[in-house]
């Protein structure tokens, strides 16, 4: 995704009759094709990746309209403004933990009870719409998860030999590395921040925090197709 974002931002052609944002959901819907074409995703991981499209289209339509961030391109495929393309990017995040969850083989140490994991990641989500008229307690779910997830350790095989890290760190690196991405596209023009509109800046760090609660929300989801297994 970041690659076509970037792509067509530097040789899409002037003139051309199939808007960028289009091309950008066409190829999505490609993209998604193949994975199960190829058995790289699973079908019901591509279900529960779709639920996390949803959520984050419904999310996008909502922030825009409070003029959080807008996309300033032309094209058909829309809802209220919001390319079509911009939920795969959400579901981008889903497909990668679903799948280096199967391929690493993830197995838990000191899981919190799952009932807990699913409170958090709904408050989470419900508070990216409710601050906006209420109090922020986003601090408070930033402490929340290092109370359940504090003493939590994943153990992943990425060849032979099994690894481990705290889970809090494996969520805050996969967080700074969307942050990395975010700004890859912005900078190609997928969109923009009211900062950006008269030129290009760095997204605010801050913004680490709330792509820390939506893929917090994400690795949520897909426990409903991978559920956390001790180790051993």
């Amino acid at each position: 995704m970041l690659a076509l974002i970037v792509g067509t931002h530097l040789w899409w052609p002037a003139g051309s009759p199939l808007a960028r944002y289009d091309f950008l959901v066409l190829a999505s819907v490609a993209i998604q094709a193949s994975l199960l074409a190829l058995r790289l995703e699973r079908w019901d991981e591509a279900v529960v990746i779709l639920v996390f499209h949803v959520v984050g289209t419904v999310m996008e339509v909502f922030k825009t309209a409070q003029g959080s961030w807008i996309y300033p391109e032309a094209g058909l495929l829309k809802i209220a403004g919001v390319p079509l393309f911009s939920g795969f990017m959400y579901a981008c995040v889903g497909s990668y933990i679903a799948r280096i969850w199967r391929l690493m083989d993830f197995r838990f140490v000191r899981y919190p009870p799952i009932w807990t994991t699913w409170v958090l990641a709904v408050l989470a989500y419900l508070n990216f719409f409710t601050h906006h008229y209420g109090p922020d307690i986003r601090t408070g779910l930033f402490a929340a998860s290092a109370v359940l997830f504090g003493r939590t350790w994943v153990v992943f095989t990425v060849d032979r030999i099994p690894r481990r890290m705290p889970l809090v760190v494996g969520f805050l690196l996969v967080a700074l590395f969307i942050w990395f991405a975010e700004n890859l596209g912005t900078l190609a023009g997928a969109w923009a921040y009211p900062s950006q509109r008269h030129g290009w800046s760095m997204v605010p760090i801050g913004k680490l925090g709330a792509w820390y609660l939506l893929m917090l929300l994400s690795y949520v989801l897909v426990t409903a197709v991978h559920r956390p297994r001790r180790a051993e």
